[in-house]
């Protein structure tokens, strides 16, 4: 199509009359579930440049609230749960909307907003985007971003001090040869959590010893080959603290497939406290983010700023706790 689409382009393509793309796209009633989701389909495919905007409806209040993630892992699923329970009874409808993240890694979020605002969604809060000079005049907040941002409103949890906390808690059992698996090296968070890891250890005149870290990306696959090299030797660490809690369990199941007992031999803890952490066995020691209280803080910035109140930018840092369980115990001697 060598035009931008129209709406009446859209209902042909998506098999329904212009009223109902108008509904859909609008966030009207009168439409089902499944049909809007369809429409809104049609619409990201069939859009580009949110070229809906073509057809006059650009400017036009949808009372819809996007919500963009490139993929919906444990994190992901749990501050949308608290996104989706503080937009409930705010009348405002949800849209997520995930891409290809591994096709286009960085900058998707651009994309998606040319898509999106404007004619489709008011608002966006964005799940760990990879930029955030955003190229849109919608409110956005963002969740634990990539990068540093003075520009739009941003909201995570304390990774310094989280990780801090749980080095300290394993050099308080008498740990003194402690691991660390890292999470994703392009990630802010995950760069304060090896921080925080290389502060606990000099607070206690530890050596920081390269030797023991190994980058598990977040992932419990990744970490289990990086954990095989880790563990595998006579050498190893008593205790590891992972960035995050998906690491950890590699890390626990590492250690079971070598014969090694946690937490007699090894000791482990994770970051998050997602669902699989207490159902683990053991149950895993973990630093527990408030991942549902980030959801709901970004949607009450988000609705202030709809409501026309106050537009300043805000960062909110949310404080970690440790929540300890029965994967760490005192070094054994050996």
């Amino acid at each position: 199509m060598g035009r931008r689409p129209t709406i009446s382009d859209i209902a042909a393509a998506a098999g329904v009359s212009v009223a109902t793309v108008s509904k859909a796209v609008n966030g009207r009633y009168g439409v089902s579930r499944d049909t809007s989701e369809h429409v809104m389909r049609v619409v990201a495919e069939m859009g580009y440049e949110s070229s809906l905007g073509a057809s006059g409806m650009r400017g036009t209040k949808t009372g819809v609230i996007g919500v963009l993630v490139a993929e919906i892992e444990s994190f992901a699923a749990e501050v949308l749960k608290g996104i989706g329970a503080t937009v409930q009874s705010s009348g405002f409808d949800l849209l997520v909307y995930t891409v290809a993240f591994s096709h286009e890694p960085k900058g998707w979020e651009n994309r998606s907003l040319r898509r999106l605002s404007g004619s489709l969604i008011d608002a966006a809060i964005m799940v760990t985007p990879t930029v955030v000079a955003a190229a849109t005049e919608i409110p956005l907040v963002a969740i634990d971003p990539h990068v540093s941002t003075g520009e739009i409103s941003t909201v995570e949890a304390d990774s310094l001090n989280g990780a801090h906390i749980a080095v300290a808690y394993l050099i308080s059992l008498g740990h003194r040869r402690i691991g660390f698996v890292a999470g994703r090296p392009d990630l802010r968070s995950s760069r304060a959590r090896d921080a925080g890891y290389r502060r606990a250890l000099a607070e206690a005149g530890i050596q920081y010893d390269p030797a023991l870290v190994r980058v598990g990306f977040y992932d419990e696959e990744t970490t289990r080959a990086a954990g095989s090299s880790l563990l595998g030797n006579e050498n190893r660490p008593t205790a590891v603290f992972a960035a995050n809690d998906a690491s950890a369990i590699g890390i626990v199941k590492v250690a079971r497939g070598l014969g090694i007992d946690v937490p007699g031999d090894l000791s482990v803890i994770g970051f998050d406290d997602v669902v699989e952490a207490s159902r683990l066995v053991p149950p895993l020691t973990t630093v527990r983010q408030p991942m549902r209280l980030i959801g709901q803080t970004a949607t009450e910035l988000i609705l202030a700023r709809l409501a026309g109140g106050d537009a300043a930018v805000r960062h909110v840092e949310l404080p970690t706790e440790l929540v300890v369980r029965a994967t760490t115990a005192p070094p054994r001697r050996r």
